[in-house]
């Protein structure tokens, strides 16, 4: 007895086509259904799910795109064959859009419709054992994953792995949002130290008195404050690695004792002279061109040098659309949870225009915040905030002097090439934009 391979629906309204098309799929011991009548489809999809499902296109009272329409939301998974009589390929390629997978073409003999059924069966199996892989692969990697399909993108990663277990120091380079911890985090869990510590330390969150302290620790009475002993971030990380974001915000009396540690893997408490060693993998970050900072004298060329081993740069969203969609489903399912979430046709459409100044991180908190706003299932331009939206529309209501400065500074840096730019555009610093972005999230 031949095993049963698969269930597949069968619905056209010519009987003789639905008897052939039976017949055919017995012979290659497939188990069949078969429907005369569109409008009981509902209730057979209510009742079985199928694996596959060959349509005819022209049906009354339900033709093939309302079926095709009901089989998608009731079981997504299941392929799609749309059947068409000669002169309505047009209408066969608009049913591939709406989510069939393949179209056959009638009239066709049996040989012919046993080598498709066949084909088509290969490739439902094929897409099913890509569908199980991704599962085990998502039950496997953190819930932190880099997701990009961009070509340079992705050589950037390849070249983060190949050198995670090496010792060399990694400068990573990108503005905020663009994912540099991420980067990090992954180097360290792919190397040797992965079962040890990754201590991140943000040099341009802790103000400048205290950074040194913060890095190499101190000894008691070596400031005021200072009441003991403590250790510094370097050795806590110890035997694993350190990761120093915004690294060209060190001020140069600490980039002279972040190079000793290069150099020579020791270092000094803050009051203390007894050299300490330390064996510490080195990730650095920055939003900056360092090698800007080089020509204006802010940051030491023997330090950049030292951190700038392996250079790896991260583009930021805009200069990568095709991540903008795969992101925004990502984040879907990350913050969704068990409920199923769409986008409507004109949010989906601001989402990719919009220029994502904030990158990746903007985009993930928007997306949040429409899930929780969006209690109906679908993300329509209403669950965005009025900064996406006044992208394409001006706001309605009127704004405080504060909203207009936050609102201005956002389209600035959407449509500057880079901070320092964005700096000269706005008539400020620098230091002074830094400053605002902090104040108001951007």
């Amino acid at each position: 007895m031949t095993e049963t391979k698969g269930h597949i629906l069968v619905v056209d309204d010519e009987k003789h086509v639905l008897s052939t098309v039976g017949i055919c799929l017995d012979s290659l011991g497939f188990k069949t259904t078969l429907c005369s009548k569109p409008q009981e489809v509902m209730a057979l999809l209510g009742n079985e799910s199928y694996d596959m499902a060959f349509v005819d296109l022209k049906m009354s009272p339900l033709d093939g795109m309302e079926i095709l329409a009901e089989i998608k939301l009731h079981s997504p998974s299941t392929s799609v064959i749309m059947m068409t009589a000669h002169g309505s390929i047009d209408n066969a390629v608009e049913a591939i859009k709406r989510g069939a997978d393949f179209y056959l073409q009638k009239p066709f003999n049996f040989e012919e419709l046993r080598i498709f059924v066949l084909n088509a069966w290969e490739h439902y199996q094929l897409r099913q054992e890509v569908r199980e892989l991704r599962t085990r692969l998502g039950a496997t990697k953190g819930p932190d994953e880099f997701v990009t399909r961009n070509r340079d993108m992705l050589s950037q990663l390849d070249l983060a792995i190949r050198v995670s277990d090496s010792t060399m120091s990694v400068l990573i380079e990108g503005e905020s949002g663009t994912g540099k911890e991420l980067v990090a985090q992954q180097i360290h869990r792919k190397s040797s130290r992965g079962d040890k510590s990754f201590v991140k330390v943000n040099c341009a969150a802790i103000p400048e008195q205290l950074l040194e302290s913060e890095l190499f620790g101190h000894v008691r009475g070596a400031f005021t404050g200072a009441v003991k002993d403590r250790q510094g971030r370097f050795e806590v990380a110890d035997g694993g690695t350190i990761f120093l974001d915004e690294v060209a915000e060190v001020t140069p009396s600490t980039q002279v004792k972040l190079l000793r540690v290069l150099q020579s893997k020791e270092f000094e408490r803050v009051g203390e002279s007894v050299p300490r060693k330390v064996d510490v993998r080195v990730i650095a970050a920055t939003n900056r061109d360092l090698d800007e900072a080089l020509k204006e004298g802010t940051f030491r060329q023997d330090l950049f040098y030292r951190l700038n081993a392996i250079r790896i740069k991260l583009l930021p969203l805009r200069e990568r659309p095709e991540d903008i969609p795969i992101l925004i489903q990502h984040f879907i399912t990350k913050f969704a949870e068990d409920r199923e979430y769409n986008l409507s046709a004109e949010a989906d459409k601001l989402l990719r225009a919009y220029r994502w100044s904030g990158n990746v991180r903007e985009l993930e908190n928007v997306i949040q915040r429409a899930i929780l706003l969006a209690s109906n299932g679908v993300i329509d331009l209403i669950h965005l905030p009025d900064e996406v939206r006044s992208a394409s529309e001006h706001p309605a209501q009127s704004l405080s002097l504060e909203e207009v400065e936050k609102l201005h500074i956002k389209k600035v840096l959407q449509h500057a090439k880079d901070y320092d730019e964005a700096a000269t555009i706005l008539g400020i610093d620098r230091a002074t934009l830094w400053k605002k972005r902090k104040k108001f999230g951007l």
